[in-house]
């Protein structure tokens, strides 16, 4: 059956150009996202015709500069516009996370020549972009890849495979992380890859459990050339480059969750208020309200964390720490919450015919990507008490 609109959250926004933003994402997510979600993911479809229209409404670029083609949004705004279409529909809110994440390494890093040349299209001309980091024997041991970039005159000639990427094989950009240099952290230096050029490949799409209408693909590098003016930041600098975005993109996959999380509170109070048994709305049975009162609080909670996480880095503060409490409150908050969901539609529930079920195979993806969430414990202990081994 299709989606239920979702509950309209209230939101504290800092400006109406803000609050009008949210309206015309809601606008899209009722009538363009959320009618489709259903199907499309059961057939794995990804929804391209979706991303450019998010890119002729601005919503592709929201935190960049408005000189690049950006929104000029703060993290703050652009996490909420996040939440709202990860509540229509995941592939697409998450899409939106991981293209902003692809693109910030040239938005924070780049030169001023590259930002001129590149960013525009990026951000505001219908590109879509992946992330290369994670390798097959390297995901959370980020500083252990191995794909090379190797000189070649005024060129690099990279040669490896990345994996889990999201967008993988059909991505018009891809921020490469790849090792020019020794072993360890201080060896790896960041790249703009082009998606055609020639000698980059995809796998055909992981088969998944749940984000069916996001492709994700290993990316193969046999001997794909690309100019030094595709360099980002200077050489050896491509794994702080690729920490500091992950920083942001966590944020990203906090609203995300909590989206999902809304989605589903939304469906278990539409059903239980609608089911009737023993005379009565299930709703009216008190073990059942609890269940309703815990996962709206979670939902309230986490929001509430990723926001604060945002505000910190708006006002140009460290939110490392908070980005990480947030992506592992947030994403475990999600799962809680629609296995709550499922549970509370019993036996339909564990059907296709309502989007509980789907939510809760989606929520999972969640505690893994951009970290797992035993990996965002490991980084909150490191603010706390200092790194490990001391």
């Amino acid at each position: 059956m299709p989606d239920r609109a979702p509950q309209p959250v209230e939101r504290q926004l800092p400006t109406e150009e803000a609050r009008d933003l949210i309206s015309l994402v809601r606008d899209i997510a009722q009538q363009e996202i959320a009618p489709k979600a259903a199907e499309e993911e059961d057939a794995g479809r990804f929804p391209r015709e979706l991303f450019t229209l998010l890119s002729r409404s601005g919503l592709l670029g929201l935190p960049y500069d408005s000189e690049y083609g950006g929104g000029d949004q703060p993290y703050e705004v652009y996490l909420q516009v996040l939440e709202e279409l990860a509540a229509a529909r995941l592939t697409v809110g998450l899409g939106v996370s991981v293209h902003t994440l692809a693109s910030y390494a040239l938005a924070a890093y780049g030169t001023k020549e590259q930002q001129v040349e590149h960013l525009p299209a990026m951000l505001g001309g219908g590109l879509l972009g992946a992330y290369c980091l994670s390798e097959p024997h390297s995901g959370s041991d980020a500083a252990a890849l191995r794909t090379k970039a190797v000189r070649d005159g005024d060129d690099w000639v990279i040669t490896g495979t990345k994996a889990w990427i999201t967008h993988g094989g059909i991505a018009d950009f891809y921020t490469v992380m790849a090792r020019t240099g020794e072993e360890g952290p201080r060896g790896i230096t960041a790249f703009l890859v082009p998606g055609d050029a020639p000698g980059l490949s995809a796998a055909p799409p992981e088969k998944k459990m749940g984000m069916k209408g996001s492709p994700t693909a290993q990316v193969h590098f046999d001997g794909v050339r690309v100019g030094d003016d595709r360099r980002i930041g200077e050489e050896g600098q491509g794994l702080a480059i690729a920490l500091s975005a992950l920083d942001s993109g966590r944020l990203g996959i906090a609203a995300c969750a909590i989206g999902v999380a809304q989605a589903a509170l939304g469906e278990a109070l539409a059903y239980a208020t609608e089911r009737r048994q023993f005379g009565k709305p299930i709703a009216d049975f008190q073990g059942l309200r609890f269940m309703l009162a815990d996962m709206a609080t979670q939902i309230e909670a986490g929001r509430a964390l990723y926001l604060a996480a945002a505000r910190l880095r708006d006002a140009g503060r460290p939110f490392a720490m908070q980005a990480a409490m947030a992506k592992l409150h947030c994403t475990d908050t999600a799962m809680r919450v629609t296995t709550d969901a499922v549970q509370i539609l019993g036996g339909y529930g564990y059907t296709a015919d309502f989007p509980a079920e789907r939510y809760m195979r989606e929520a999972k993806v969640l505690q893994i990507v951009e970290g797992t969430n035993q990996i965002q414990r490991m980084v909150i202990a490191r603010h706390l008490v200092g790194p490990e081994g001391r």
